[in-house]
Order: C-alpha cells, then structure tokens, then sequence
C-alpha cells in the first residue's frame, strides 16, 4: 500500500494548501503561479515528444488550449477562494473533494477486488476501481456536504465530477504511453510530476466549474 500512502499523503498536503490560501492571498498567489508553471512545463514536455516531429501546427495549437485551459483553471480557483460569497469556497472544496476520494476510493477497490482492466490507455484502471471511486466519492461527499446541496443535485454533481477526473486520470495517463515515459516529472520524489498527482483534479475542477453556470 506504498502508492496508497503516497496519494493520503499528497490529498494532506493538498488540504492544507487550500486551508492556508483561504487566509493569504500571497500564498495563494504564489501557489496558483508556480502550479500554473509546473504543470504547462510538464504538458508542454509531453505534447512535444508526440507532436513536435511533423505536426508542428497541431503541437502550437495544442499549447495554445492547454495555455487557456489552465488560465481559466487558475482564475476559477483564485477568483472562488477570494468570493464574498461561502458557496463558492464550499464549491471548489466540493470539487476537490470529489477528486480525491474519486482518486483514493479507486485505488483502494483496484487493488484489493481487481478484476477485469478498464481501458489499454490505463493499464491500472479496473473496472471495480471504477466503481470504488463512484462508492467511495458518493458515500463522503454525502456525509460532508448534503447539508449545503440538495441531495439529489449532490449525487448528480458527484457522479459526473467523479467521471470527469477518472477520464482525466485516464488522458493524461494516455499521454504518458504515447510518450513512453512512467511519470509527466520528477517534481515530487516518489510521486512523479505535479500533472500525475493533480491529473484528474485539474479536469474535475475545470470542467466541473462550468458545470457550476448551469446550477
């Protein structure tokens, strides 16, 4: 259960980053700047083994969704930590929350029921982990935050963000096999780069937020 420590650990350390940019603008600053930093350099290392040879314009047009994708990523989570407004914080933990235990409860199930695999693009996906992440996102999400989310519009929210950040998981770790390489970086010692711990919060908070016009 090395890897499972490795995720409880990063999820902690997660969690007290967001708490202390909840009271520090500089910490948050700093943080979303390095974050926003970090991950493009690793994305950008990724899609230049696979593009840059002879699909030069796709490789530019590439960065330039990836360079947008993260802008608005950095700016919802700036602009939510910073609201006026409680149900906008209570959102983006939401968010986060869901990918987490999406993350945790999958590998868990994996790795003790296992079973048949997911998907070839992720050979570590099975399809108990699947539904382990569903159980699992379902079962503490509801116990956290049914109190500020009607609990039907909260089960809907937990399953559609909790697909969202196993398919995230999943490109990126789609991304890494076309490239031929275990890890996006060595940023975190044991973990790899900030883009294959923070794949599939990354999409869940991207697209989850969009989500958020909607309700």
């Amino acid at each position: 259960m090395k890897e499972l420590t490795k995720r409880i650990y990063t999820s902690i350390i997660l969690l007290v980053l967001f708490s202390a940019s909840l009271f520090n603008n500089i910490i948050l600053f700093t943080i979303l700047i390095f974050c926003f930093y970090q991950i493009f350099y690793e994305a950008f290392n990724l899609f230049k083994k696979i593009f840059l040879k002879d699909k030069l314009i796709k490789f530019y047009l590439i960065l330039l969704i990836t360079l947008i994708f993260l802008t608005y990523l950095i700016s919802f989570i700036w602009f939510s930590l910073n609201s006026v407004s409680i149900d906008d914080k209570i959102f983006l933990l939401m968010l986060i929350s869901i990918s987490i235990t999406t993350d945790i409860g999958g590998y868990i199930f994996g790795k003790i029921l296992k079973g048949k695999k997911l998907t070839k693009l992720s050979p570590n996906k099975t399809y108990s982990g699947m539904i382990g992440s569903f159980i699992s996102s379902i079962l503490i999400l509801f116990i956290l935050f049914s109190s500020f989310v009607d609990k039907y519009l909260l089960i809907f929210i937990i399953i559609f963000v909790s697909t969202i950040s196993q398919l995230g998981d999943i490109f990126v770790s789609y991304l890494k096999r076309k490239c031929n390489v275990k890890d996006t970086g060595t940023f975190l010692p044991g973990h790899g780069g900030l883009l294959d711990r923070f794949d599939g919060i990354i999409f869940a908070i991207t697209i989850g937020s969009l989500f958020k016009t909607i309700i």
